[in-house]
């Protein structure tokens, strides 16, 4: 399912029970982030603060923050859904196509994604419904100061546009943006990122659009690790099963999403950078202060009735645990191409996502958990993990319960614990060094004979199914119900 407006998806939540309205005049410096915080760790709903102080526009918070609400955002009712497409797809694509019916179903596989996922341009939008430019400012949008020590308001959900100065690509990411003045913010593009290559590269000033709002899926995709030859707007468009319009900026000829609520449009100099943070991010600590790029603003369109997007990150679990479920979820599938072995993985909210990842395998020779290690460390954005768990393939990777028994009672430290050296990711502060430290993989794997393991692998206690099916029948009759 597509959503033509951000507001169709708060209409949409409403109904189903997962949006609560505030009316009470909620500031957006540190009173939005409490109210936010407590009803995200307990689970509560979506929350549409209609008027907060001081601001213009109605401030959504807590949107992804369930499975259910994520799953809603791409148009499913399950995260799962997604990955069975993307699973399908992959099979039909490889599969070498032998009979007519092979040929038939291949081209519908293909003509699904040409069809549904490259962006269409249009003329105008509802983006467009209001252009400001000499007078165009920041203030009125309720951007909040998220905690206490936080250098000051940070515009946290905007889906930023840029296009590599050579090759023409463009890049849709997700990079905070600390507000200076009505018209200037920092660009938290980290060093990894393609927003910062792009920067790299440029040999002078370029522009740069900022979308907040439209099609939740949107500020999805603008978190996907995609490889770097896939656009954001078309994994968005095959997600959503329609094409995402686009219309041309204001003041480049960068385009934008038409549905968006807010287009910032502006230009940054790679040359010219300020003093960013500190920001209390999502591992729980607050980040240090940098020099990053200012963004200097030239244009603000938006809708009519526009909805501003954003939310809070800190000590988990907060609402991205759900953004980063979803990609957990949805690129199992794509891990799974490159590594056949793998049967499942989980990426632990309370590790942050990037500090540890627990992988089921089938074992298929000596030594085969470091030969996942080695790869998973290769791949994209899974090199910055700390840890990695390796356990075998009937082994429940989501039930720390049971990871935590096979680790603490199968691994023999000495033998089992693999350390190594690489990138961390830009925001990791535990290292010597920033960018750059050691890794851990643990091989919790069933030990064999051929790995150097001369006694016998004990097997696990369970009860015998005759005797659990005697007591399954007897139950009632115990009194215990």
């Amino acid at each position: 399912m597509a959503y033509r407006s951000l507001e169709e998806f708060v209409q949409r939540l409403e109904g189903l029970g997962e949006l609560k309205r505030i009316r009470y005049p909620a500031d957006p410096h540190l009173e939005i982030s409490e109210i936010t915080d407590r009803v995200v760790k307990s689970g509560g709903p979506a929350l549409l603060f209609e008027q907060p102080k001081g601001a213009a526009y109605p401030l959504l918070t807590n949107t992804f923050g369930s499975r259910r609400r994520m799953s809603l955002a791409l148009g499913v009712d399950d995260l799962d859904e997604v990955a069975r497409r993307l699973e399908d797809l992959i099979a039909r694509a490889m599969r070498m196509p032998r009979s007519l019916g092979d040929r038939l179903g291949l081209g519908g596989a293909l003509l699904d994604v040409a069809t549904s996922a490259p962006p269409r341009h249009v003329k105008d939008g509802p983006c467009k419904e209001v252009i400001l430019k000499d007078d165009a400012s920041l203030d009125p949008l309720p951007i909040q100061t998220c905690w206490p020590q936080d250098a000051g308001p940070f515009i946290t959900l905007p889906l930023v546009i840029t296009r590599h100065p050579v090759t023409g690509k463009r890049n849709v990411g997700m990079y905070r943006m600390q507000k200076y003045d009505a018209r200037t913010t920092g660009m938290h593009w980290q060093l990894h990122k393609s927003g910062a290559e792009h920067a790299r590269v440029s040999p002078g000033p370029f522009p740069v659009a900022v979308c907040l709002g439209g099609d939740p899926v949107l500020t999805y995709a603008a978190t996907a690790p995609l490889p770097p030859e896939i656009d954001e707007l078309l994994f968005a468009g095959w997600v959503r099963r329609k094409p995402v319009e686009l219309v041309r900026c204001e003041t480049s000829d960068l385009e934008v999403p038409a549905d968006a609520d807010f287009v910032l449009e502006g230009t940054i100099d790679p040359t010219e950078k300020r003093v960013e943070g500190p920001f209390g991010d999502h591992t729980g600590y607050y980040s240090h202060p940098e020099d990053f790029p200012v963004f200097r603003l030239t244009c603000i369109t938006r809708r009519k009735k526009p909805i501003y997007p954003s939310t809070i990150v800190g000590r988990p679990p907060m609402e991205d645990a759900w953004l980063g479920k979803a990609t957990e979820r949805i690129f199992l599938p794509l891990l799974r191409l490159v590594l056949p072995e793998v049967v499942d993985m989980n990426l632990p909210v309370e590790a942050c996502f990037h500090n540890l990842v627990i992988v089921s395998i089938r074992k298929r020779w000596p030594g085969h958990a470091y030969k996942l290690m080695s790869a998973l460390w290769g791949l994209g954005q899974i090199m910055f993990m700390k840890c990695i768990i390796v356990v075998d393939e009937h082994v429940n990777v989501h039930d720390p319960i049971e990871v935590l028994w096979r680790v603490s009672t199968g691994v023999d430290p000495e033998r089992d614990i693999l350390f190594t050296r690489g990138p961390l990711d830009h925001l990791d502060h535990s290292g010597a060094r920033q960018f750059f430290g050691s890794k851990m993989g643990i091989d919790a794997t069933t030990k064999w004979a051929s790995e150097g393991y001369t006694r016998q692998w004990p097997p696990e206690i369970a009860m015998t199914p005759e005797v659990k099916a005697r007591v399954d029948a007897i139950w009632g009759q115990l009194g215990l119900a």
